[in-house]
């Protein structure tokens, strides 16, 4: 589950807290509603979170897991948009 709820982190602090964590900071600039005009464009590649990449891989290695249950392979990735 994705939270910020200090609850949560309280019992984390107590011991009683979910087995598995990742705890993350970070920072978002998005205008309100950006996300979501872009999620509807399909700007964005977005996959179910699994705790076995989430856990179980190496942080270099999550972002081909994730793609690799897209069925997309990296490599097939360009690094620059283009236009047809």
């Amino acid at each position: 589950a994705l939270t910020t709820s200090r609850d949560v982190l309280q019992a984390v602090a107590e011991g009683q807290g979910p087995g598995q964590m990742l705890v993350t900071l970070g920072y978002a600039g998005w205008g309100a509603g950006q996300l979501e005009d872009e999620l509807a464009e399909n700007a964005w590649l977005s996959v179910s979170a699994t705790p076995e990449i989430i856990f179980n891989v190496p942080p270099r290695e999550r972002f081909d897991a994730a793609l690799a249950l897209l069925g997309i392979d990296p490599i097939m990735l360009a690094g620059e948009a283009g236009h047809a």
